[in-house]
Order: structure tokens, then C-alpha cells, then sequence
């Protein structure tokens, strides 16, 4: 499992038009899931990402985490954070889990970072989505299991 989290100051994601989640501060996750990914990796990463000091605290140091600033988060499947570009010029995304088991893993890693106290959204599975990322910092990090 991958995620690759930016820490944002606005974040909206939009189908066809309308917009189906939208926070303030917090963290747009884009999370790609793996062959061969399962609960154990969701579970590490959403604790990971609960208590992921990337906020700055009173004096401009990055010691608090999403629930100490009462942050939101909006979680996007992504299953090209999987490409593998090593051979020619089009992408491989052999690596990535099938939708059958991808989406049910997404589904339960923001259950999990709900169940940490973290007010989380998420994207539309398989959809073509229009994300809307105001960077804060920039804070950008890749996470991995």
C-alpha cells in the first residue's frame, strides 16, 4: 500500500461536476493499493497517518499531528501512484491490485482513520475525479507498507 500525503490548507474532489468531499486543513491522501496488500497494511498506515506530526505547532515546528490540529481528511484511490516506468514509455500497472480487492482496502483504511478520531472523506472508487489541492508548505510525503 501507498500513499503519497499532502498537507493542504483546502482540498475538494469533484465527479462529473459536483463536488463529493471537501475539507479546510488538513490532508488529501492519495492511497494506491498493491498486489498483495491486505488489513495489516491499511491498519499500520492509518495509525501512521493519525498520528503523523506534519503540522506546525506554536513556534513554527512540525510536532503535531492531524487530530492535534482537529484536521480533515479526504482519502483518493490512485492506482497509478503503481506504475512502473522502468521499460518504454507507456506505464506498466501490473503492481496494482485488481478493483475487487483495491476497494474494499481503501474503504476500510478511512474507516480506520475515522475509528482514530481523524473526520475523513473519500473520492469515488473508479471514477474520474477532478482534485482540487491547495498544498500547504508545500508538505508533501510518501508513505509506504
Amino acid at each position: 500500500m501507498r500513499l503519497l500525503i499532502q498537507r493542504v490548507s483546502h482540498a475538494s474532489v469533484k465527479v462529473q461536476g459536483q463536488t463529493i468531499a471537501s475539507i479546510g486543513k488538513g490532508l488529501l491522501i492519495l492511497l494506491g493499493v498493491g498486489y498483495g496488500d491486505g488489513e495489516e497494511e491499511a491498519k499500520f498506515l492509518a495509525e501512521k497517518v493519525a498520528n503523523l506530526r506534519i503540522f506546525e505547532d506554536e513556534q513554527g515546528k512540525t510536532n503535531l499531528s492531524i487530530l492535534d490540529v482537529k484536521g480533515e481528511a479526504i482519502v483518493v484511490s490512485q492506482f497509478t501512484l503503481y506504475a512502473d516506468t522502468r521499460k518504454g514509455r507507456r506505464p506498466s500497472f501490473t503492481d496494482a491490485a485488481l478493483p475487487d480487492v483495491a476497494r474494499p482496502l481503501v474503504d476500510r483504511f478511512v474507516e480506520l482513520l475515522r475509528g482514530y478520531g481523524v473526520a475523513a472523506q473519500s473520492g469515488q472508487f473508479g471514477a474520474h475525479m477532478l482534485v482540487e489541492i491547495h498544498n500547504d508548505g508545500p508538505v508533501t510525503i510518501w508513505l509506504e507498507k
